[in-house]
């Protein structure tokens, strides 16, 4: 296929991106488990309150956690059963986290659905109210509330809705599946999402290693007055900033948020999740997961209720062919190691990874070597061993001045390091001793 691809200063290309284990592998939908633990907080932002009792019986899509306060997410049933109550659970950032128990009844009963909408002749107001009833997150790895992102404030004029197809991570084929085999609802929901935002220019890029996804978008896209952009295979190039520089070459301020350039960017899974909300009137409740690795028997994509063990969707894939190196939930790049395979999936959990012992990478860093490879690779064109340097020595206002709060937490700048040294372990550390400082 030959078209101009977009793209985007700086990034790398991982060699070897693994996704050839899963990407020929239909979704399957996974069985009902004999509970659940819906992990309250699912989005960024304040966690919702729960607002079922303990012994209460619930039907599939009834709402157990309502949102608290404006950035926070509505969080409903993904069986129905009964509820035991507040539970702890390893969360996917290392520690315990408070989860609602449910304790499936094998009936799968689910409450009576929303109304349709009539979308097309919907008023915007009706729509984000819907988006937001249904508890829909960004669900690429950020979880943020969707309904807010649809709310800028009166006097942002956003101009273009941009979805996210890239799946740049290595491993990840999730969102790849679902272009392939559910074009319809991806673009319907594409469409929606620009209704949403009264704007017509409503664009999904897609990386050109799925030229087979892109040619089963188009008849639909061209159907709904959907554009598809191709990019260019390099990493990360789904992080909002680069993708909307590469899709319409603005720039996103320092500091600044995406809608400060007129867009707004949305995943392609979460665009599903809207066109079901909408059109179907079911919240989210379940999401699809690329479950992989060398060591994975049978790697593949599964439709996951919110809520399902890790441990139980291994043995759907056939369980373990050696003892894994390390457990990482969502992709390589960005995603975060695991301890515990009881941690549950979430409405962010686009990836389970399990590597092996010669694939989890052991640092072993050395002294900067001043060659420059970090700062070709960072995709905001910063220095990262300058910064590096200054978070080493302790000096976090150099780091600051150096514009480390701008930092993606890609990865590409440990990535292309020839002295391993952990940069983005640094990075992360003074921004979190900047925002304590200015507390």
């Amino acid at each position: 296929m030959k078209r101009n691809l977009l793209s985007f200063p700086g990034g790398i290309h991982p060699a070897g991106k693994h996704k050839e284990l899963s990407s020929s592998t239909p979704i399957q939908t996974a069985p009902l488990m004999e509970k659940y633990h819906v992990v309250l907080a699912q989005n960024v932002g304040k966690p919702p309150k729960m607002i079922v009792e303990p012994g209460t019986e619930v039907k599939k899509y009834q709402l157990i956690a309502e949102a608290d306060g404006f950035v926070s997410a509505n969080l409903h049933a993904p069986t129905s059963g009964k509820v035991t109550g507040i539970v702890n659970v390893p969360g996917a950032m290392g520690s315990l986290v408070p989860a609602i128990e449910i304790i499936a009844d094998g009936k799968d009963e689910a409450c009576e659905a929303m109304p349709s909408i009539d979308w097309q002749n919907a008023g915007r107001d009706e729509l984000i109210r819907r988006i937001g009833d249904c508890g829909i997150v960004g669900m690429g790895g950020a979880a943020f509330p969707s309904r807010v992102k649809l709310s800028p404030p009166p006097e942002v004029k956003i101009d273009t809705v941009i979805l996210n197809g890239a799946e740049c991570e290595p491993y990840l084929t999730a969102d790849h599946r679902l272009m392939l085999e559910r074009p319809e609802d991806v673009v319907i929901g594409a469409a929606i999402l620009g209704k949403a935002m009264n704007v017509e220019n409503v664009v999904i890029g897609i990386e050109n290693n799925k030229t087979d996804a892109y040619e089963a978008l188009l008849p639909v896209a061209e159907k709904y007055g959907v554009k598809l952009a191709l990019l260019k295979v390099q990493y990360p190039q789904g992080s909002e900033k680069q993708l909307i520089y590469a899709i319409t070459r603005r720039k996103v301020a320092t500091g600044a948020l995406p809608m400060s350039a007129g867009c707004v960017v949305q995943n392609v899974g979460s665009a599903a999740a809207v066109k079901t909300a909408v059109v179907d009137g079911r919240p989210l409740i379940e999401r699809i997961t690329t479950v992989t690795g060398e060591v994975v028997k049978n790697p593949g994509n599964w439709l996951l209720r919110i809520g399902t063990p890790v441990i139980e969707v291994l043995k759907l894939a056939g369980g373990v062919t050696a003892e894994p190196g390390k457990l990482i939930l969502g992709g390589p790049m960005m995603g975060f190691a695991e301890k515990s395979f009881d941690v549950p999936v979430s409405k962010n959990t686009s990836g389970i990874l399990l590597l092996s012992e010669d694939a989890a990478y052991k640092f072993n860093s050395t002294n900067c070597l001043r060659c420059g490879r970090c700062v070709a690779a960072c995709p905001m064109l910063l220095a990262p061993c300058v910064i590096g340097t200054a978070v080493e020595g302790g000096r976090t206002d150099l780091a600051a001045e150096n514009h480390v709060m701008d930092c993606l937490e890609c990865g590409a700048c440990a990535f292309a390091c020839p002295a391993h040294r952990p940069l983005v372990q640094y990075f992360r550390r003074a921004k979190a001793e900047i925002r304590r400082q200015k507390k």
